[in-house]
């Protein structure tokens, strides 16, 4: 059985075993959390089917399936992404609780409000891909070339669809979250980032091209947001993402 985890301070040495011992005590923490948001989804499976399938037209939500088991398989897959979204503010907060101690008292301060933006950027992403990525999508896909075909959704594919979109949204909207980090941490400056404009521009494309949906109005909703983000996160890390040059030397972490 793994201990109880405690907090470990900045101070204390810990040994390799004690190192791994708490690390597989949250890795446990983590686990039950997500078997119990997993319980939690699978057990409201109905509410998530209907709010994953408001998207779609009238005529199309009526999804069908081919295979004895693949209505449980669906539902079981659409109620794990689920619970992986709702799980991963616990996760960070163990992977944070994990690696805290290795930061002195200036560095926690950077991290800090890290922390505190993650939730927020993660729900105003699913918000995003589900208000104005999805019915975009998917309103292109079911009318192209709609005349030449007998349009059916079948419920695997377009759940997984879904579920893949509003997962991407969630971790794209952390571009602000990562580009303070490195400012915040010294890895890169404010200044670095307005210069190679460009090339950022260009990476962002290739991820918007890359994330889920093969029609180019997913991939210029996706993009666009992405664009602001980044210009967003260039204005808050210049005033908030800065090191400190005076009295915030990094202290030394016996860790």
């Amino acid at each position: 059985m793994p201990r109880r985890v405690r907090p470990v301070s900045h101070e204390d040495q810990l040994t390799l075993v004690e190192h791994l011992d708490e690390l597989r005590s949250r890795l446990v923490v983590c686990i039950a959390v997500f078997g119990v948001a997993l319980a939690l989804c699978f057990w409201q499976n109905n509410l998530l089917l209907e709010i994953a399938a408001h998207p779609l037209p009238e005529g199309h939500k009526k999804l069908i399936t081919f295979g004895v088991t693949e209505p449980f398989t669906t539902t079981l897959t659409v109620s794990a992404y689920a619970a992986i979204i709702l799980s991963l503010p616990v996760w960070l907060w163990q992977l944070y609780a994990y690696v805290l101690p290795a930061f002195s008292p200036s560095e926690k301060r950077m991290v800090l409000p890290i922390l505190f933006l993650f939730p927020i950027l993660l729900l105003a992403g699913v918000a995003f891909s589900y208000f104005v990525v999805m019915p975009a999508a998917v309103s292109f896909l079911l009318n192209f070339n709609d005349n030449q075909f007998n349009v059916q959704v079948r419920a695997r594919d377009y759940y997984s669809f879904f579920s893949m979109t509003e997962l991407a949204g969630a971790l794209v909207f952390q571009l602000p979250l990562a580009i303070l980090a490195v400012t915040r941490l010294g890895i890169m400056s404010v200044e670095q980032f307005s210069k190679n404009r460009r090339y950022a521009y260009l990476i962002i494309t290739i991820i918007a091209a890359a994330l889920p949906g093969v029609d180019p109005i997913s991939m210029l909703l996706e993009m666009v947001p992405l664009l602001i983000l980044f210009e967003l996160s260039i204005l808050i890390a210049r005033f908030f993402g800065r090191p400190r040059e005076r009295g915030g030397a990094v202290e030394p972490s016996p860790q």
